[in-house]
Order: structure tokens, then C-alpha cells, then sequence
């Protein structure tokens, strides 16, 4: 049997956080994951603003050690009327994630984790922390799962990784071009969006949105590549998205929850990258400080304290969803937005890490009948 303070299981960008950042504060760190890495990962591949200064956190260096497509220029579209194409904005980041997740990987084993790839558990005991591999097993007074959307572990606590009722669903296809603009457009799935992003070796397009609404998300897929001019496209790939559909409680007893598994996704934009690191470094730092008190039961106590202002974001953007997708309000939203710039740019701010969804609530209502403030029962999200 081998020791650890932590193991953290699954080695995404929640994962890798996590791992790295526990190293680095002296914790003897047990990384597994099922895959070897490189592998591949059913992702849009965007690094917002936020997402970015939660990485140059977490690995100290200023952007990912990888292929990378900056964009200062995207294009705005809802439910299929034109909102216009912002320049000098905000610079975004598009990556492949089979090379993206590889480097974190590198960094945590870098900052002292130990590596357990390309296999994944066989047994799982959560009260007692054990972790059986083949071969070999693992045991640690915490773990910190961060094992994806399916979540396994999820499953084990609570019977099952996600609600069927409230869970997102994406597909998405990649092409050979790069030139085409980075775009994003509100409404190309029901109560969802789509997202063509370039990369250095090609272009992500995709479609999500929530499930329940989406019964044919294929032909949601298929009406937005005709819409873009592709009629040829590559073979697609499918992936549940939990569309802020947190845990409120993200984790049991010595379980923490981290990025995915947890529920952290943008309700708007499907973004989920940026959350995965906060959560795992979240996470990470909660472990460290329940142990060197001696008392790791409380770790999911300070993890879920750290956390409440991304469950808050989370929150408000499910509001702000409420006034884009309605169709009583559909209209409204989209001649405010399409008229007006600085609406735009404070979107913008929110993908950025610059501004708070209260304050692009606040906004947006500002310039929706009233009939939007009496719908969210005259009160804001807190």
C-alpha cells in the first residue's frame, strides 16, 4: 500500500490545479487518471481572461507552454439576427486540450505528484480513502475528485454524477480551416449557444445547450455548420455539460469535488476551463490547511467557504440565462444587445475576470421592460 496526504483522481485542469498546487505546499500528492496522456478531450478549447489569470496563478508562468490562436475580434449572433463584430477587445485564447492538459500534467509532476496514468481505479472506499489500482493501492485521508462530468466518484456518493433533468449536452466537429472568425452565437441550441473558435491547426464548432430542450441536438449541430458554410463536416464527438447545475455541497465527509465533477460550468457560455482551476487550486489549499490542523474533516467545511462566490457567479448567470432564452424576453435582449456597445464590451469584462455577472445583470435589466425585474420577483441574486 502507498501512502499520501492526498489523491486527487482524474488529471483535467481541476485535477492537475489541485495536484500541482498541493505539491507545491508540501503534501505528498497521488495523481490518477484513467487515460494516458496526451489525450484527446472534447472541449471548444477557449482560455477566457479569467481562466488565464487563474492559470498564471496556479503555475506562475504568463500563458500555457502550448500552441495557442490569440484573438482580439469576435462576432456576436442570437437566434440567428446579427449583433454586430467587436475589434480590440479582450484577447482570448484558443487551444487544443490534448496539449493544454499534458503540460498541467507535466507541471504537477513537476511540483512533486506522483503519477498514476493510464489506469484507472478498480475499487474506491471514499470513508476510508482508498484507492485501489491494479496492482498496487492508494490511501490518503482526503481526496479531491475531479473525475469530469461522469464523475464516478459522484456516483458512488450521491447515486448518480449529474441531474438528467438539468444537465447540458454538446457536440462539436473540428475542421482543417483556421482563418475563420472566433465567433459565438446565443440561441443556436434551445437555451444553449454556438461556438466556432480557431485554432492554430484548425477550428472547434460546436453546439450545447440543455438536454431536456434539446431532444434533437443533432439537427441543432447540423442547421449551424450549414449556417457557416460547411457541409462536409469531420466525425462529431458528444459530451454532457453540467450547465450550472452545481453541487451546492461539493463533496462528503472527505471527498472534495472539483471542476466538472462539481458542477462548475458557465450556464451561459458553456465555459468551464477557469472554474476547474479555481476549484481544484480551492480544493488543494483546503486539504493543506485541514491537515496541518490535524483535523481533515473540516476540509470540505473551508472548500465550500472558498467556494461560494463561484456558486454566486454561477447563480447569477442562471438569472442572466432567464432573460436571454425566454422568449417573452428574447426580443428585448437582443435589440439591447445588438444596440448597444458598452453592453458588449461589459459581457466581455465578465469572460475577463474584469467585472461580476451582478453588475451585467444590472445592465441588461436596465434596458428590458419591466416586466424582466418582476419576473426575478423584483430582487437580485446574491
Amino acid at each position: 500500500m502507498a501512502a499520501f496526504d492526498l489523491i486527487v483522481l482524474g488529471a483535467g485542469p481541476a485535477g492537475a490545479a489541485a495536484a500541482t498546487v498541493a505539491a507545491r505546499a508540501g503534501l505528498a500528492v497521488a495523481l490518477v487518471d484513467k487515460a494516458a496522456f496526451p489525450r484527446d478531450k472534447l472541449c471548444g478549447g477557449g482560455l477566457t481572461g479569467r481562466a488565464l489569470g487563474q492559470y498564471r496563478q496556479i503555475f506562475e508562468r504568463a500563458a500555457p507552454p502550448v500552441a495557442t490562436e490569440w484573438r482580439a475580434e469576435i462576432t456576436f449572433r442570437a437566434f440567428g439576427t446579427d449583433l454586430g463584430t467587436l475589434g480590440d477587445v479582450p484577447p482570448l485564447a484558443m487551444i487544443m486540450r490534448r496539449a493544454f492538459d499534458a503540460s498541467m500534467v507535466d507541471d504537477a509532476r513537476a511540483a512533486g505528484a506522483t503519477l498514476f496514468t493510464g489506469t484507472g481505479p478498480t475499487g474506491l472506499d471514499a470513508d476510508t480513502g482508498r484507492v485501489d489500482l491494479p496492482g498496487i493501492r492508494l490511501k490518503a485521508p482526503l481526496l479531491v475528485a475531479a473525475d469530469g462530468v461522469n464523475s464516478p466518484v459522484a456516483r458512488a456518493l450521491f447515486g448518480a454524477a449529474f441531474d438528467r433533468n438539468r444537465i447540458g449536452f454538446a457536440l462539436e466537429v473540428e475542421q482543417p480551416d483556421t482563418d475563420r472568425p472566433l465567433r459565438i452565437d446565443f440561441g443556436a441550441a434551445d437555451w444553449g449557444y454556438g461556438w466556432q473558435f480557431p485554432k492554430t491547426t484548425g477550428t472547434t464548432i460546436g453546439v450545447g445547450g440543455v438536454l431536456a430542450r434539446n431532444t434533437d441536438i443533432k439537427s441543432r449541430l447540423a442547421a449551424y455548420l450549414a449556417d457557416l458554410g460547411i457541409d462536409d463536416p469531420a466525425p462529431v464527438k458528444g459530451q454532457f455539460l453540467p450547465f450550472g447545475d452545481f453541487r451546492r455541497l461539493p463533496g462528503k465527509g472527505r471527498v472534495l469535488l472539483a471542476g466538472d465533477a462539481a458542477g462548475l460550468v458557465d450556464p451561459i457560455t458553456g465555459e468551464g476551463i477557469g472554474y476547474a482551476l479555481e476549484s481544484g487550486a480551492l480544493a488543494a489549499r483546503a486539504a493543506a490547511a485541514a491537515l496541518a490542523a490535524g483535523r481533515p474533516d473540516g476540509a470540505l467545511r473551508h472548500y465550500a467557504k472558498a467556494l461560494a462566490p463561484v456558486h454566486r457567479a454561477i447563480r447569477q448567470a442562471g438569472w442572466l440565462r432567464n432573460l436571454m432564452f425566454r422568449p417573452a424576453f428574447r426580443p428585448a435582449f437582443i435589440r439591447s444587445f445588438r444596440r448597444s456597445r458598452n453592453l458588449k464590451f461589459a459581457y466581455l469584462d465578465v469572460m475577463a475576470g474584469t467585472m461580476e455577472y451582478d453588475r451585467l445583470l444590472r445592465r441588461m435589466t436596465a434596458r428590458l421592460p419591466a416586466f424582466a425585474w418582476q419576473a426575478m420577483g423584483g430582487k437580485w441574486p446574491i
